[in-house]
């Protein structure tokens, strides 16, 4: 079974932004300035906080817990080296991996970054996906989505209606326009080629903070030049030639105090380079926008990496705690993997029992807006949307009062033929409705003659969920 999705479009025009940058004396680091900026902290936060969810959405995102859990600490590390004229308390930045093989990654207001596989599959070296990575750290901590919106107010633009960059961060050629670009106006193309320079400056400074070397980022763009993203169409014509951007942060890094001893190929980066090429190809990004317009714009996220097998383990009855968010904590078999790309949403399954077509086996449980204060109605919609996207499956039963994290909640039966094991498949659905009046949901997933089997480890995860909400 695979989750549902309700998304109506990606948020696709492209933001273009503008900052000069001012030197200092030769051989020292260049100076930075904060752009003006009239829009408030949390429009930067609302704006990439929509943007995001749309995108985790729509996009295949990785959920697989070992690479989210490494690339999420690279970024907290460079979080940590923003300088502090730059740093915002408010921003939660986060990171996430999307399953597709183009080099590229992008950052949305407010602190959300998506890092492509591709990315981190053709870098030589932790230093050098570090390196994209504080690229584009640097457009969030700079604020420049709302202050090109800034600029170009006298053009009757407003925040509500500015383009939002889904794509070419790094790679400047077209399948970066693919999602990122998509109804850009060429007038606004102007200031980014400035605006790139200045992200490459300011990401140079906090890698060498962080420890790592700023000519990683430069060798990047040898790579993208190696394999043709630095001509053609080069996202509208707005980035920087790869070829001047390597030289430009070799520049900037001779002004810097740079580890003699920098951070480059780690354990770490080993384990998941060779994780992630053990998996099932990833698409491009144009494969994934062609494939999105077949589907009427939805992107279904792949459960990465996995493939189903008939001889799936039983549950262990030895389980192990899982929380996420600082929302929900609870006990699931220790057998079970966790794939928690998401702060609102994980799914657990067995080895064998996951991949591109959601699970056979195992418990979803996240985070859905609430319809209202009519939780029945609220779970209603969920089921409903839950069975448009496994069209198998039938809603079997009513609603039947139950308890769920310590609250009163509902429950209902779905069952069908699943398309990939080709045996009847037993869905039950508990919803229970948070202060915050967010709908929270828990589907348990099983093929019908193996209910008996999973019985017991459901009833001990549904009875081990605390929330704090």
């Amino acid at each position: 079974m695979k989750k549902g999705n309700y998304g109506k479009g990606i948020l696709s025009a492209a933001m273009i932004w503008a900052l000069a940058f001012m030197p200092m004396l030769a051989g020292a680091q260049t100076r930075i300035s904060m752009p003006k900026n009239k829009y408030k902290v949390q429009d930067d936060i609302r704006l990439g906080r929509e943007a995001a969810a749309q995108v985790r959405q729509q996009m295949p995102v990785l959920n697989d817990g070992i690479v989210d859990d490494y690339v999420e600490s690279v970024g907290r590390r460079l979080v940590a080296a923003i300088p502090p004229q730059f740093q915002h308390p408010e921003f939660n930045y986060t990171f996430d991996v999307v399953n597709a093989s183009d080099i590229n990654a992008f950052a949305l207001p407010g602190g959300p970054m998506f890092v492509n596989r591709g990315m981190i599959e053709a870098a030589k070296n932790e230093g050098e996906m570090a390196g994209v990575m504080a690229h584009e750290i640097s457009h969030v901590a700079l604020r420049h989505a709302t202050a090109q919106a800034t600029k170009q107010s006298s053009f009757g633009n407003q925040l509500g209606t500015i383009g939002l960059i889904l794509g070419g961060a790094i790679l400047g050629g077209q399948s970066g326009a693919q999602l990122g670009a998509i109804g850009a106006q060429a007038w606004m193309t102007k200031y980014s080629r400035e605006y790139e320079t200045q992200a490459d400056v300011l990401g140079s400074q906090i890698m060498a903070s962080a420890g790592y070397d700023p000519r990683d980022l430069a060798n990047m763009f040898r790579t993208i030049e190696q394999q043709g993203g630095g001509r053609g169409p080069e996202w509208l014509s707005d980035h920087p030639d790869p070829g001047n951007r390597y030289q430009n942060i070799n520049r900037e890094a001779a002004s810097l105090r740079v580890s003699p001893n920098p951070i480059k190929v780690t354990r770490e980066f080993s384990r998941v380079q060779e994780r992630l090429e053990s998996m099932p190809r990833a698409m491009t990004t144009a494969q994934i926008s062609q494939q999105g317009q077949r589907d009427g714009g939805v992107y279904q996220s792949p459960t990465a990496g996995g493939r189903y097998s008939n001889g799936v383990e039983y549950p262990s009855a030895r389980t192990r705690t899982y929380s996420s968010g600082n929302w929900i904590s609870l006990s699931v078999p220790e057998n079970w993997r966790d794939f928690s790309g998401s702060d609102q949403a994980v799914t657990f399954a067995p080895e064998g029992a996951f991949g591109d077509q959601g699970i056979t086996r195992g418990v979803m449980i996240g985070l859905g807006q609430s319809s209202g204060g009519n939780l029945q109605q609220s779970t209603q919609d969920y089921v409903d949307g839950l069975v448009q996207s496994n069209s198998y499956l039938r809603q079997q039963s009513g609603f039947q009062r139950a308890y769920l994290g310590g609250r009163q909640a509902y429950s209902t039966t779905l069952s069908g033929r699943s398309p990939i094991t080709g045996n009847t498949e037993i869905v039950t659905i508990y919803t229970a409705q948070l202060r915050g009046g967010n709908l929270l949901y828990v589907a348990t997933v099983a093929p019908g003659s193996e209910a008996a089997r999973y019985d017991r480890a459901f009833q001990n995860v549904l009875s081990s969920i605390r929330l704090n909400d």
